[in-house]
């Protein structure tokens, strides 16, 4: 066999395995409900439940934070963060979750806030935060 031929094939090789590692590494959006069926990630859309209390305590556990959100269908659910919490998490109009369920708790990996812009009414300032602690599946 040719070098040029053995070269091409190993690029094909390559370039099949990046797709399928994308493609694997990809979630979907979808809600608390069907975060419970599912034990891959999950992308949730919703909004935080400012009735019920915000746990984050930085003297005790920094890389801890939960509150309670409810989901586009109106499920509620506690979601448990391993990071700090996002400046103005409060003030936030709309949250994405990137997570899976944890038993009865939705853990989230990633949180982004869709906030609403200091500077004008018509933007919205988007803001992410990433979980500093790696877990073991």
């Amino acid at each position: 066999m040719k070098k040029s031929s053995i070269i091409g094939i190993i690029i094909i090789a390559i370039a099949i395995g990046v797709i399928i590692s994308t493609y694997a590494d990809s979630s979907t959006y979808g809600t608390f409900s069907e975060a419970i069926e599912t034990k891959s990630d999950l992308h949730v859309v919703g909004h935080l439940d400012k009735q019920k209390e915000l746990v984050y305590n930085p003297q005790t556990d920094a890389n801890y934070f939960a509150f309670f959100m409810k989901d586009s269908k109106g499920k509620e659910c506690k979601v448990v963060f391993n990071g700090t919490k996002p400046q103005d998490f409060e003030k936030s109009e709309q949250i994405v979750l990137t997570g899976k369920m944890v038993g009865s708790e939705f853990h989230a990996s990633k949180i982004l806030m869709k906030c609403p812009s200091k500077y004008t009414k018509d933007q919205i300032e988007v803001k992410e935060a990433t979980s500093s602690v790696i877990t073991k599946s």
